[in-house]
């Protein structure tokens, strides 16, 4: 943040666009609907209600990358490869999404054959020149170039990332041919071994490559010239225009911002430097869940859309479960929710904006758990239209034999299924048990479901931030300022300890490039360097860091460490075997500030539960209960009450059931505590 200035986080999700604007004062939160067509118009209308610096830099988490993947609306994509790999794609790992299905859909590949240019040309397995670039053949792709009218273009040669000379020739012919053609090239995004993932890296990169760039541009029209940074999925932020060229790592862009801004609540709100919590980030069109023993995950092996996306990514899973997920009964009478989403536009039948199938939002309605003059903390101009909810989940409901409530409750316990299988997959399936951990919710809908899901974890303990609705625009304004990028290092962990100069010389190789993506940025910058290990015949390595200076000493204990991790992740380490390295990895930091400036309040007087409204909520198909209605306004440091209770603010909504103690503490965090034994 500029001294005694404002800075701005704002968060496009499926249904929301939030805003956070931080200054000396505290925080101020909004949200407007989100506009597929052109994120940045909700932006604009967001902005035009707060009240900004209009030199107040700008943070930004955004889907456009990733809608691109998911609704296949990406560039018309060209790929340039050495002869004879034009069908890398295609043939990919041969993995069968479902192992005993016999008839297996074909996938849909971002480039099709068509468009997957041969080139003649090849570097051989040691870097060097077995067959020059032939520039007759240069000559055909570009004219074929020409004829298909392509929109950007992939570059991926054989070996290159032991000898980019071929990369660089073609990048060049392109340039000077088509100077306004938006080129990806391999050595630049990815200069590992792995020719498919390497390959389906870059395509990912190039066919989101000019949206992105296109919506960046118009952003920063929208936003009249202020500092513009964008998350990338590693968690880190990235000048808009180092964005525009590697727009694959923007494909995680906002859920990674959830994880950093509840890390970074959860240490100040424990007190602990290294909290362990699991997030839960519910939105209206998915849930992202996260485990962080310590610290925030990391992985560089991540998939999108069934391709490999191998970047530096924040270690999330998600599933199609959110507010708006849509509730239906399938062709053999099963109640089914998710994952298509009724998402900004017509939104959950409530919303009154034309949508006719019931919703998770919609149930959570019928049953009391949202009261329709808060909406939006009772800001809206059109509060949540109960009859309508009702009668769409009475009509679901007639098919499945059921009453409106039953059914809406069918609904809620459906996805919370969904959430509690994500759950387990990065807990349970990973080795770790939940009931050692805190949740933390947030998004607009985690709150509702926070209690419900911790119960069938058996988790005891949740953090509720003050702001649930906004964490992930408010993490984008703790996100350090990073660079991230890799070199393969094919060779024995017992060459590297013999020769360490062949190590420090990848490294010396790798600071400049991550040190001028920070020119532009003040402040100390952190060097971080890792390495890729595995055991001598495996085919999938695990990273683990190398500290500085680059000597014997270190590099050992890198190897231990990668003995470590292997237990962790396998159940099983094996000393005696030799190691190799794969890869080396650095990233460039410019730490920010992670302390989250909520004022500090003295403790309230008694708080009196009996003082508040009260409406009827249903948690069983048995009739509903009449449970208090809290403002979070007013719940300040040392208030204590004890569910069943609902607790209503701008950005969200709490459902606290019966068994669940709560108290807040002195940043106005809400300290859940389960005080019976079931779920245990």
């Amino acid at each position: 943040m500029r001294a005694n200035g404002q800075c701005i986080g704002i968060d496009v999700g499926g249904t929301f666009t939030d805003f956070v604007v931080l200054d000396a004062s505290g925080l101020t939160v909004h949200k407007v609907p989100t506009t597929p067509s052109d994120q940045s118009q909700a932006i604009l209308q967001g902005l035009a209600v707060l009240s900004v610096d209009p030199e107040a830099p700008v943070m930004h988490g955004t889907t456009t990358a990733t809608n691109a993947l998911l609704e296949r609306r990406g560039a018309r994509t060209a790929l340039i490869t050495t002869r004879g790999f034009a069908d890398v794609l295609a043939i990919g790992r041969q993995n069968r999404p479902q192992l005993y299905e016999f008839s297996q859909a074909a996938r849909n590949h971002l480039v099709p054959r068509s468009l997957r240019l041969q080139i003649d040309e090849r570097i051989d397995s040691k870097g060097n020149i077995h067959r020059k670039l032939d520039a007759s053949s240069l000559s055909e792709v570009l004219e074929a170039l020409k004829q298909e009218e392509v929109e950007s273009v992939a570059v991926v040669l054989l070996f290159s990332f032991l000898n980019d000379v071929h990369e660089r020739c073609i990048a060049a012919a392109l340039a000077e041919e088509f100077p306004d053609l938006p080129v990806s090239l391999s050595i630049d995004l990815l200069p590992e071994y792995r020719e498919y993932e390497r390959t389906a890296t870059t395509v990912v990169n190039a066919y989101v490559r000019p949206l992105v760039m296109r919506y960046l541009t118009r952003l920063r029209r929208v936003l009249s010239g202020r500092s513009l940074k964008v998350m990338q999925s590693s968690g880190g932020t990235l000048d808009a225009q180092q964005a525009s060229k590697q727009a694959s790592r923007l494909v995680l862009s906002g859920p990674a911002g959830g994880v950093v801004g509840a890390f970074a609540l959860a240490g100040q709100a424990l007190s602990a430097a290294s909290p362990h919590i699991i997030t839960f980030d519910m939105g209206g069109t998915s849930t992202d869940v996260a485990l962080c023993p310590g610290r925030i995950p990391q992985t560089t092996e991540g998939t999108i859309c069934d391709l490999p996306l191998r970047l530096p990514s924040t270690q999330i899973h998600t599933v199609g479960a959110g507010g708006g997920s849509l509730a239906y009964v399938d062709s053999g009478g099963i109640l089914r929710v998710g994952p298509q989403s009724a998402g900004a536009i017509p939104g959950p039948v409530c919303y009154g904006q034309g949508g006719q199938t019931p919703t998770v939002t919609d149930a959570n309605l019928v049953l009391g758990r949202l009261i329709p003059s808060q909406f939006l903390g009772g800001r809206s101009t059109r509060p949540l239209d109960v009859q309508a909810a009702y009668k769409a989940i009475a009509h679901l409901g007639q098919s499945l034999d059921l009453s409106p409530e039953e059914t809406a409750l069918g609904i809620v316990r459906v996805a919370n299924a969904t959430m509690e299988r994500a759950l387990r997959r990065v807990s349970v399936e990973c080795g770790y048990d939940p009931r050692s951990y805190i949740l933390v919710p947030f998004g607009g809908a985690g709150p509702l479901h926070a209690c419900a899901i911790a119960d069938s974890l058996g988790v005891r303990k949740i953090l509720i931030p003050r702001h649930p609705g906004v964490l992930s625009a408010l993490g984008l304004l703790m996100a350090d300022i990073t660079s991230d990028v890799s070199q393969a290092l094919l060779s024995t962990a017992e060459e590297l300890l013999r020769n360490p100069e062949r190590l420090k010389n990848s490294i010396n190789q790798l600071k400049p490039i991550v040190l001028s993506r920070l020119d532009s940025h003040t402040g100390e910058v952190q060097l971080d360097c890792s390495l890729d290990l595995r055991y001598s015949g495996q085919s999938y390595e695990l990273t683990v860091p190398l500290g500085f200076p680059v000597v014997p000493e270190n590099i050992r204990i890198s190897i231990e460490a990668f003995h470590s991790a292997h237990h962790m992740r396998y159940g099983y380490s094996a000393p005696e075997l030799p190691v190799e390295s794969v890869a080396v990895r650095l990233r460039a930091t410019v730490p920010r500030e992670k302390v989250i400036p909520i004022p500090a309040t003295p403790a309230a007087s008694p708080f009196d539960i009996a003082q508040a409204s009260r409406a009827p909520v249903y948690f069983a198909a048995d009739g509903p209960m009449s449970v208090p209605v809290l403002k979070r306004d007013i719940l300040i440091q040392g208030c204590t009450f004890r569910g069943p209770a609902l607790v209503v603010q701008y950005d969200s909504t709490l459902v606290v059931p019966p068994g669940w103690d709560a108290e807040v503490d002195q940043w106005h965090n809400l300290h859940l505590k389960c005080s019976t034994d079931h779920g245990s």
